[in-house]
């Protein structure tokens, strides 16, 4: 009986005293530090993004997280600052707006960030191992462009899916438009639609004509590869179908009535020396810029002719969701 009280109080005292040794070890010992560390830098990081996107609602961005990952040396272009050549919604051209609208999002006016439709399609040809374009909405370019990385990958996705939540939650249409139009690339190495036009054509933006604009979206899926200027033949197609798109899509003739199985072929004019003749600013139904003004039924998510095989040579090497 003794033998027992005496192991016991044995067994309370090194009980006792691994407690004390427990109590006594700094706290970046101890498992919860670290949970606890994690869940406080995850927690600043959403705080700041949270605060970041608020104030990017009203305030222009000096930069881009896809402007610091450029090589500029040997890319040789130099470094300069989106708001020295940022161009505000108001003073946008309405054709820029529907130039990229018609090339990289029909439905932008109408989804709330995601196009589950053309999302679900890109899932089921990437099921296919068929090499399609990618699903991005405007919104979803906006936040890669502005916070993330090109590469592909499902981790990166899920956070841009976060982010485009928010911008939808805090943005108006027109601010995305703007902040898009400022901040895409279209040539290596040249971001914003105010420098792009000054480098390509030597103009201001409110002097672009909608062919040039329909020029510089038609480069969007591969800048680094497609030429607004020069334009390829296939650039030069493409963005005589976004001209068609834009009409259909805003109401507004933004292209003479041609044959559209022009369309689908090179064309091998110079775009600008075609530009009198395919232009009219004669309204078809309404010049609003504006979701209200679109036809009902011309909302539908045009998608070019793809019977090229020059196309797969200008996508990106990336797989498309």
């Amino acid at each position: 009986m003794e033998t027992d009280v005496g192991l016991c109080s044995y067994s309370i005292m090194f009980a006792t005293a691994d407690d004390n040794h427990t109590s006594k070890q700094p706290p970046y010992l101890r498992g919860k530090f670290y949970l606890y560390l994690i869940l406080g830098l995850c927690l600043a990081v959403l705080s700041a993004l949270l605060i970041s996107v608020i104030a990017l609602r009203w305030v222009n961005p000096p930069t881009t997280s896809f402007m610091l990952q450029q090589d500029r040396e040997n890319m040789q272009v130099e470094q300069y600052s989106l708001r020295d050549h940022w161009v505000d919604y108001e003073d946008l051209p309405k054709h820029s707006a529907w130039a990229v609208v018609a090339s990289e999002d029909q439905l932008f006016w109408d989804h709330n960030g995601f196009d589950f439709e053309s999302i679900q399609e890109a899932w089921e040809d990437r099921q296919e191992g068929v090499r399609s374009r990618g699903a991005s909405s405007i919104t979803q370019q906006t936040a890669k462009n502005l916070y993330l990385w090109p590469a592909e990958s499902f981790f990166r996705k899920g956070i841009e899916a976060g982010i485009t939540i928010l911008i939808e939650l805090i943005w108006p249409k027109e601010r995305i438009i703007e902040v898009y139009l400022n901040i895409a690339e279209f040539g290596p190495g040249v971001f914003g639609i105010g420098k792009a036009s000054d480098q390509f054509f030597g103009l201001k933006v409110s002097e672009l004509k909608p062919d040039m604009s329909a020029r510089l979206a038609a480069v969007l899926p591969n800048p680094k590869r497609m030429r607004v200027n020069p334009p390829s033949p296939y650039a030069k197609e493409r963005s005589r179908w976004i001209l068609m798109q834009m009409t259909r899509l805003s109401g507004v003739s933004y292209i003479a009535a041609i044959d559209t199985t022009r369309a689908s072929e090179a064309v091998t004019e110079d775009s600008s020396a075609i530009s009198d003749s395919l232009i009219t600013t004669q309204p078809v139904h309404s010049t609003t810029f504006l979701p209200d003004s679109v036809p009902a039924d011309s909302t539908q998510n045009f998608q070019m002719p793809n019977d090229s095989s020059f196309v797969d040579s200008l996508r990106d090497t990336f797989p498309s969701f």
